[in-house]
């Protein structure tokens, strides 16, 4: 068989530390900010001239904590948004267990920021990503080409239903303030696996420097602890 080799062009630095908690598409939490870096060898400021242009982007990007050995992959997988109970084709799907482990995402550019020692660095709104999710290709968004409101979405219509929070003041407080906009929506979007509905369970998310605990019981979610 015919096999490409193709190397990460930069990484994404945000706060979500680990998998849980990333929204299950990009566009979902716009408040959640990150970064894009690129590698050394891609830092020439050329190769970015006339992005800020285009208010939004395409990042192609690697499922890196759902690789798989020897390329074993499988036709058919439960996708979440059916209760993890009904099995649909691999590629009906936008599941990260895929042959080559790749995503595509659409981010808002917010601004190109000089860093001295990384050279022009994205800034981005709206990410699905984990921090240091290896990043192939960037591309720019083009609404004529690539907006259709019209089509249909199979199995995945909307975004699903979001879930009131609770979240006590002196909680939220333990919160950077810039971040606790995106961290509400994390939350908002019910970041449990939908197969669990345990209301006793103690949920723990990664975000930033913080280790935030949580309940949920019916459409209520309860921050029961922040802790570092």
């Amino acid at each position: 068989m015919e096999t490409t080799t193709i190397r990460p062009i930069a990484r994404y630095e945000g706060d979500l530390r680990e998998k849980f908690g990333a929204p299950r598409q990009a566009g979902v939490v716009p408040e959640l900010e990150g970064h894009v870096v690129f590698e050394p060898e891609y830092r020439d400021p050329e190769a970015l001239r006339g992005i800020e242009g285009f208010d939004r982007l395409w990042l192609i990007w690697q499922f890196s904590e759902n690789l798989r050995e020897n390329g074993a992959w499988s036709s058919t997988v439960r996708p979440p948004r059916l209760g993890g109970n009904v099995r649909m084709g691999v590629f009906a799907t936008r599941s990260p267990f895929r042959p080559n482990a790749l995503g595509l995402s659409c981010v808002r550019l917010l601004a190109v920021e000089k860093d001295p020692e990384r050279g022009l660095v994205l800034r981005v709104g709206g990410a699905d990503l984990m921090d240091g999710t290896p990043i192939f290709d960037v591309k720019p968004y083009v609404p004529y080409a690539d907006a259709h409101p019209e089509a249909r979405a199979g199995f995945a219509p909307d975004p699903g239903a979001t879930l009131a929070l609770d979240f006590p003041p002196e909680l939220e407080a333990r919160v950077p303030e810039e971040k606790r906009a995106a961290l509400r929506g994390i939350l908002a979007n019910d970041p449990r696996p939908r197969y669990q509905r345990d209301p006793e369970r103690v949920y723990g998310l990664r975000f930033g420097e913080q280790n935030v605990k949580f309940t949920v019981s019916g459409e209520t979610l309860t921050v029961r602890d922040v802790q570092p």
